[in-house]
C-alpha cells in the first residue's frame, strides 16, 4: 500500500480535476497510476481500516468517524466528511472516458451521509451532509443535505432516509486496531495454501542436483502441490468480514453491529462487504460448503459467484443466481453494520450484477434481471423485475426439454462432474507458469542478480504471453468459433464454455489480462479469442465473453468494469447473440449491454447503465439509465475540487 500509493503520488503529481483527451499524457498517468496500484497489490486490501489508511496516503481527506469499504481513487480526489459511511463496491474512480474525452473530477459526499452498496459517484459529484443514497444508484451533480436518492441515474424518491442509525456507536480504538491486525492475518491466508502445497513436495525436490534436475522434479509434483494448496483454508476473493458486538431486533434478525473491518478488493470493480465468493474450481460442490457455513440451500441451486452473508441467506430448490449476484449484504451508517436475512424463492432468478437488499425476498418462479435490484417484500410470486429502481417487466418463458434444465438425469450429472472436475487443468497450468517463472529467475539469479534484475521483465512478459495463448488455444479446441444460438443448461456445450472461462480466469487473468487492460496488447489477445476489434479501441476489461459475437468498431471505448453481455441464461436456456459498438461509440463504467444489442457510431451510453436485448442506440445519440433512456437534464461536466461547499458540512434543516 505504501508504494502503491507513493507511486501514484508521484505521477499524478499537479493533476487537477478538468476534461483531458483520452490517450492524452494526464489520461495515461491515471492509467499507469491504477496498473501500479494493482500490480502491486494495493486492491488486496483486505481491511476498512486499512482502506482508511490507504486513502490518506494517496491523499484523500477522510474525516473523524467517516467510514470506507471500497476503494478510494487512486488521484486522492475524494473528500468524506465527519461521521459519512460508504458502503461496499462504490465506484469512487472519479472519472470516465467519453468518446475523445476523459472525465476527472473529485468526489465529496457529506457530514452524515450514506452510499449504499454498488454505486457509482460521478466525477464532480457532491453529496450533501445527511443525504442518503440507495444501493445500485448512479449518482450526477449534487444531492441536496438530508435527501433519499436512488436509481440510475438518481432521483429523489420523495422519502426521508432511513434513522435506525441515529443511536450513537460505541467507539473503541482497541478493537479497530486488533480488526485491522486480524484482517492482516486474512489476506495472508494464500501464502498459507502456497506453503502447505510446497511442504507437501519439499522432500521430493531436496535432493536435486541442478537447476534442470530441480525443474523436473518440480513439474512432476505440481499437480500434487497444486491439490493441496487448492484444499487448504484461504479465501477465495477479499471480501469482507466485519466483526461486532450485533444487537438482536426481531425475527428474522435486523442486526446492528458497530461498523468494524471489512475485507474489499478492486472488482467493477471494487468493493466487497460482508460475502463469500465461490471459487471458480467449486462451482458445483459448493452447496454444501455453503451449507456447512449455515447458509440455507436447497436442492438443484445453480450459482456462480454470488456474495452472501451464509447464516442470514436462504435459497431455495432450483434457484439460479448468476455471476456477480449480491444476497443481502449490509448497510453502514453513524458507526453502526446492519444486517437481514434476505431468501430466494423456488425456481427463482437472480441475473448478472443483481442484488438483494438486506431483509428483501425473491419470491418463487421471479425473475430480476440483469444489474436489477430485487422489488419490496410486497411483490407477488412469479413476476419479473428489471432496473433500478425495479419495475416490472414482460418475461416469455422458455419453452425446453425439463431433462436438460430443471430435472436432469443421473447421466448428465456424472458427465458434468466429468467436465468441472477438468477444471483443475487450467489450475494446475497456471500453477506451473508460476514454478517457470519462479525457476527461471531463480536460475538466473544463481548467475548475476544483476543478469535477474536486467531479464526478470522479459521473462514475466514471456510466460503472461504463454498463458494468453494457451487460453485461446483452450478456447478453439474446447468451443470453436460461436455463433447466435441456444443450448440448455444440461448440454456438453455449456459445461465446455464454463471450463473455457476457467481458462481466462485463471491463466490469462492473472499473468496477461489485468496488466494490459486499456492497451493495444489486450486487442490482440481478444482478437485471437475470436472478437473483432478495430483500431483505437480502449477497452478497460478483459472480460468479454462468447468474444466470437463481440464486435468493436474503431474507436469505440469500453469503461472499467462493463460487461459486453453477449448471453442470457433465463429459465436455464443458454442463448447467445451478438453485441456491436459502433466507430466512436461508448459504453461508460459499470455498464451492461444485453445480446443482439447495438450501439451506434460516435452514441455515448453513461455510466451505470443498463442496453437491453435487441436494443439499437442511434448514432450520435446520449442514453443513461437502467434500462437506459435519453441523457437529458443530467449533468456531465466534471465539477472543480476546489471551494468546497459549506453545506456539505452542516446538518441537513428540517
Amino acid at each position: 500500500m505504501v508504494l502503491a500509493a507513493a507511486g501514484a503520488r508521484i505521477v499524478l503529481a499537479g493533476i487537477t480535476p478538468g476534461d483531458y483527451p483520452r490517450g492524452g499524457k494526464v489520461h495515461l498517468r491515471v492509467w499507469l497510476a491504477e496498473r501500479l496500484a494493482d500490480e502491486l497489490g494495493a486492491a488486496n486490501i483486505s481491511g476498512a481500516a486499512l482502506v482508511r489508511w490507504y486513502a490518506k496516503l494517496l491523499g484523500a481527506h477522510i474525516g473523524a468517524g467517516a467510514e470506507l469499504h471500497s476503494l478510494p481513487p487512486v488521484t486522492g480526489h475524494l473528500h468524506l466528511g465527519k461521521g459519512s459511511a460508504v458502503g461496499t463496491e462504490v465506484d469512487l474512480t472519479g472519472h470516465w472516458i467519453d468518446g475523445a474525452t476523459l472525465h476527472l473530477g473529485a468526489i465529496r459526499v457529506g457530514k452524515n451521509a450514506r452510499i449504499g452498496a454498488r454505486s457509482t459517484l460521478a466525477p464532480g459529484c457532491r453529496i450533501g451532509a445527511g443525504a442518503e443514497i440507495a444501493p445500485g444508484s448512479a449518482v450526477f451533480g449534487r444531492v441536496p443535505p438530508g435527501a433519499l436518492w436512488s436509481g440510475a441515474p438518481a432521483r429523489p424518491t420523495g422519502g426521508s432516509p432511513s434513522a435506525w442509525h441515529r443511536q450513537p456507536a460505541p467507539t473503541r480504538p482497541l478493537w479497530r486496531a486488533g480488526y485491522a491486525g486480524s484482517s492482516l492475518v486474512i489476506a495472508a491466508l494464500p501464502i498459507l495454501a502456497i506453503a502447505a502445497g510446497a511442504a507437501a513436495v519439499s522432500p521430493a525436490l531436496r535432493h536435486s542436483g541442478s537447476w534442470s534436475e530441480l525443474a523436473v522434479a518440480a513439474l512432476s509434483w505440481l499437480p500434487a502441490a497444486t491439490v493441496v494448496g487448492v484444499l487448504t483454508p484461504r479465501r477465495a476473493r477479499p471480501r469482507a468480514d466485519p466483526p461486532g458486538r450485533a444487537v438482536g431486533r426481531r425475527r428474522p434478525p435486523s442486526r446492528r453491529q458497530r461498523a468494524g473491518v471489512g475485507r474489499v478488493d478492486d472488482d467493477p470493480a471494487a468493493r466487497r462487504g460482508p460475502h463469500l465468493a465461490v471459487p471458480d474450481l467449486l462451482q458445483r460442490p459448493h452447496s454444501a460448503w455453503l451449507r456447512a457455513l449455515g447458509a440455507r440451500i436447497g436442492a438443484d441451486v445453480e450459482a456462480s459467484t454470488v456474495l452472501l452473508i451464509p447464516k442470514l441467506s436462504w435459497v431455495n430448490d432450483g434457484a439460479f443466481l448468476a455471476d456477480d449476484t449480491l444476497l443481502g449484504g449490509y448497510e453502514l451508517g453513524g458507526g453502526w453494520l446492519r444486517t437481514e436475512r434476505v431468501k430466494v424463492g423456488k425456481h427463482a432468478f437472480l441475473g448478472n450484477s443483481g442484488m438483494t437488499a438486506p431483509g428483501r425476498r425473491i419470491r418463487r418462479d421471479s425473475l430480476v434481471a440483469v444489474l436489477s435490484a430485487a422489488p419490496t417484500t410486497r411483490a407477488k410470486a412469479g413476476v419479473s423485475w428489471l432496473g433500478s429502481p425495479p419495475e416490472p417487466l414482460r418475461r416469455t418463458t422458455v419453452d425446453a426439454d425439463s431433462a436438460r434444465t430443471f430435472a436432469p438425469p443421473r447421466r448428465l450429472k456424472v458427465a458434468r462432474a466429468l467436465v468441472e472436475f477438468a477444471r483443475i487443468v487450467p489450475v494446475v497450468l497456471g500453477m506451473a507458469l508460476y514454478a517457470v517463472a519462479a525457476l527461471t529467475l531463480l536460475a538466473l539469479a544463481d548467475r548475476s542478480w544483476w543478469l535477474a534484475l536486467l531479464l526478470g521483465g522479459l521473462v514475466l512478459m514471456t510466460v503472461g504471453m504463454v498463458a494468453a495463448g494457451v487460453t485461446s488455444i483452450a478456447k478453439w479446441v474446447l468451443v470453436g468459433r460461436l455463433k447466435a444460438t441456444e443450448h440448455p443448461l444440461w448440454s456438453s456445450f455449456v459445461w465446455r464454455n464454463e471450463l473455457a472461462d476457467t481458462f481466462v480466469e485463471v491463466m490469462a487473468a492473472p499473468w496477461f489480462a489485468r496488466a494490459t487492460v486499456g492497451t493495444p496488447a489486450l486487442n490482440w489477445w481478444q482478437r485471437t479469442m475470436g472478437a473483432r476489434i478495430g483500431r483505437g479501441v480502449w477497452c478497460d476489461t478483459y472480460w468479454l465473453p462468447e468474444a466470437d459475437l463481440v464486435t468493436l468498431r474503431d474507436g469505440a471505448t469500453v469503461n472499467r468494469g462493463c460487461v459486453v453481455q453477449t448471453h442470457l441464461f433465463h429459465d436455464r436456456v443458454l442463448s447467445m447473440d451478438h453485441v456491436t459498438l459502433g466507430a466512436g461509440a461508448t459504453l461508460g463504467p459499470n455498464g451492461v449491454v444485453l445480446p443482439a444489442a447495438v450501439i451506434g457510431r460516435h452514441a455515448t451510453v453513461g455510466p451505470a447503465s443498463l442496453v437491453m436485448r435487441g436494443e439499437q442506440v442511434p448514432e450520435r445519440s446520449r442514453w443513461i439509465g437502467n434500462p437506459i433512456g435519453p441523457w437529458h437534464g443530467i449533468p456531465d461536466a466534471v465539477v472543480s475540487a476546489a471551494a468546497p461547499e459549506a453545506a456539505d458540512e452542516t446538518e441537513p434543516t428540517a
